[in-house]
């Protein structure tokens, strides 16, 4: 078991699986914007996310009048599985269907338990968004590739939260955003952002409030065609895209302005934990050196690292 936890499978190209990522991409926002119409408000946009589980991804307890309710994508026995505190469960399978049939299963299992959800019925952060209802475009679900998208993850996730050890400032939990499809952990100045030059939406302008700087994992999305980690820092210091970070394999994109270390680099690293970690230090050091953070008082020491 021990050795298991320390395997990083194959990488898991966007090509290989697009149909697959797209459709649940979708059912993930349906289960994503239900603990939104539930979960009281957090600092940017915290209490929306989805968590690692030991089986796949899940909301953690959604308060529900005096109980709760749980729902989690269980990625070993592919299943849809929603508990609640007072007893009943259902799951759905997970499988070949369409966005649309699965919107109404969904709805239809939370009614079986008396929790009525209320949603904005249409996905955010894709281009040309199909209303959960009439979306028969996203149908595949190929349970292979979401199991080695869960085991990726799994490593992902776990590197990441040793990263999150080495703060002792404000900083988010380790969390996947079902709308941007990410994994992502943000570490935090304390002070207020600059106020933005252009124009922002209420969700942009809560997600960036402060000074951050932010590491984590794409499975592979949008311009990103390949699984990679990625950190970065809003707002960026003017000289940050020409700092020398490591490993050799990390490069800074300057389309999406962040430093990208692609995944399949990571994979064929002998010491890969090693690799990540030293990818998300040598981006913090130099964007926390160039934007002036109080290190001194925000950094755990080298020798208290977990």
């Amino acid at each position: 078991m021990a050795h298991a936890a320390l395997t990083w499978p194959n990488a898991l190209p966007l090509a290989e699986w697009r149909d697959t990522h797209d459709t649940l991409h979708m059912w993930m926002q349906i289960v994503g914007k239900t603990k939104m119409a539930f979960v009281p408000a957090e600092n940017h946009w915290w209490h929306v996310t989805l968590h690692l589980s030991a089986r796949g991804l899940t909301t953690t307890p959604i308060p529900y009048g005096i109980s709760n309710f749980e729902i989690e994508f269980d990625f070993v026995d592919h299943r849809l599985i929603v508990k609640t505190s007072d007893g009943p469960s259902r799951h759905l399978a997970l499988r070949p269907q369409t966005v649309a049939d699965f919107y109404r299963e969904y709805l239809r299992v939370l009614g079986e338990l008396g929790i009525p959800v209320t949603m904005w019925p249409v996905p955010v952060e894709v281009d040309g968004p199909i209303p959960f209802a009439e979306d028969r475009v996203h149908a595949t679900y190929d349970a292979s590739h979401v199991r080695r998208f869960f085991e990726t993850l799994m490593q992902a996730d776990r590197v990441t939260k040793r990263f999150r050890g080495r703060f002792l400032g404000k900083s988010s939990p380790a969390h996947f955003f079902w709308g941007a499809f990410d994994l992502a952990l943000t570490r935090f100045s304390g002070r207020r952002a600059p106020e933005p030059q252009q124009p922002q939406s209420a969700m942009m302008r809560e997600a960036m409030s402060h000074e951050e700087i932010s590491v984590g994992f794409w499975p592979g999305s949008g311009n990103v065609t390949e699984p990679a980690f990625y950190a970065y820092a809003r707002p960026e210091p003017s000289t940050l895209a020409d700092a020398a970070v490591h490993p050799a394999a990390a490069y800074y994109s300057r389309e999406l302005a962040d430093f990208i270390l692609p995944y399949a680099a990571v994979q064929a690293e002998s010491r890969p934990d090693d690799a990540v970690l030293d990818f998300y230090q040598s981006v913090y050091a130099a964007a926390a050196d160039r934007a002036g953070w109080d290190r001194a008082a925000l950094d755990r020491p080298p020798t208290e690292w977990p």
